[in-house]
């Protein structure tokens, strides 16, 4: 099969999963008369399409793509191809589906690091009553009054596009707008239109607090979700790469994407980004320790496998709901509100082995980052993960054994 032949296959394929499971494209920008094309089709059987799946990636190796093209489209089709055996009912181990899907293989925490972690924050958070109570009284005295947050929305993302403008440069046109919506199972989302515009939500059922803001805007906007967005599509789109044009949950292209976002804020701003947001809330008269929230972000940082625990103990360990909201409850120090709420977005069908992409992106990407100074080779390295069609394999280092 010819290589435009089989781009075409493969974005017919990924669309079709949207005929299963609305939410499962989460952006397309390519050519409209393929979507009509699926839309306008019946109902695909995903057996069938787990069966494409494995076809094209046979073919693949002959199509004349270039190694970073192929290796790209490899680990996608298989993620497609597990995909479909999901949806056709097969029995898939948790973290072979996991492995399939992100090209990462997981496993349990350390619960030791769990506690230093909580150690560490209780030297942040000094006072009497528990931990827990103390973290508690710190988030509550940490959200954004409802009526201000639209100006610190606006603040942020106003200051982090600026500075994603003085080092990677950006289209004209690009645009983001922010809505407030409700009866999410996530904090926010970003949904990219195509043409260099997205429009980013805000869950209004969770409190937004001072020291997570800025985290999101970078996370969703600039230099994350919509800032890869706009250049991968200026970039690769522009010199051909249509695959490039369709954005798939359950994919390698989700852990990049996420991995890259969370480490968004400090990649743009540096480790000193709690006094840097400290002078943005000062101006719009909000009261914000930046230097207490960095401690404590650094602290709270080892706890980052506590989610992907509770995925594992909810579908491969087969744990009750109740278990894993008091396990959540325990090492996130959340409270019962916040814990149904994770286990509802580890309960989603569509979500439920997502939480990896947050944890283990985090890890890969900032590790194979932190392998240069903090410099223009850093900056330079982010710069890749925003420009190029990267997957989980191509950053870990080659096994030598």
């Amino acid at each position: 099969m010819e290589s435009d032949s089989l781009v075409r296959e493969y974005l017919l394929l990924g669309l079709g999963f949207d005929r299963l499971e609305e939410g499962f494209v989460d952006a397309y920008t390519g050519d409209p008369a393929l979507r009509r094309k699926v839309e306008n089709a019946p109902r695909p059987d995903p057996r069938e399409l787990a069966r494409t799946a494995a076809t094209l990636r046979a073919e693949l190796p002959s199509a004349g793509l270039s190694d970073e093209r192929t290796r790209f489209l490899d680990v996608h089709l298989r993620a497609l191809e597990c995909s479909g055996r999901k949806f056709a009912g097969d029995d898939v181990g948790f973290v072979d589906e996991v492995e399939a899907y992100f090209d990462v293989r997981i496993a349990r925490g350390d619960e030791e690091q769990y506690r230093e972690a909580h150690r560490k924050m209780d030297a942040v958070l000094p006072g009497s009553g528990t931990l827990t109570e103390r973290v508690h009284a710190h988030r509550a005295a940490d959200e954004i009054p409802a009526d201000r947050l639209k100006d610190c929305v606006d603040a942020f993302s106003s200051a982090l596009r600026d500075l994603v403008r003085e080092h990677y440069a950006l289209p004209e046109a690009e645009v983001v707008e922010y809505e407030v919506v409700g009866d999410k199972p996530w904090s926010g989302f970003n949904y990219y239109l195509g043409n260099y515009r997205s429009t980013v939500a805000i869950n209004s059922d969770l409190k937004q607090h001072m020291a997570n803001l800025p985290r999101l805007i970078a996370h969703e906007s600039y230099p994350g979700h919509h800032t890869e967005h706009c250049r991968k599509e200026a970039g690769l789109v522009g010199a051909g790469q249509l695959e490039q044009t369709l954005f798939l949950v359950n994919t390698p292209q989700c852990l990049m994407a996420e991995g890259l976002a969370d480490l968004a804020l400090e990649s743009i701003v540096g480790e000193n980004w709690g006094l840097w947001a400290q002078e943005i809330y000062a101006d719009l008269g909000l009261r914000f320790d930046g230097e207490q929230a960095q401690r404590l972000s650094a602290a709270s940082g080892q706890l980052l496998g506590v989610r992907q625990d509770a995925a594992l103990m909810l579908h491969d360990e087969r744990r009750s709901a109740d278990d894993v909201a008091l396990f959540l409850q325990r090492w996130s120090l959340s409270t019962p509100e916040r814990a149904r709420q994770s286990l509802r977005f580890l309960s989603s069908p569509l979500w439920r082995a997502y939480t990896s992409t947050y944890v283990e992106g985090y890890r890969l990407l900032g590790g194979w980052l932190a392998e240069v100074p903090v410099g223009a080779d850093r900056s330079e390295r982010f710069r890749r993960l925003l420009d190029e069609p990267l997957v989980p394999s191509a950053l870990r280092p080659v096994s030598t054994s």
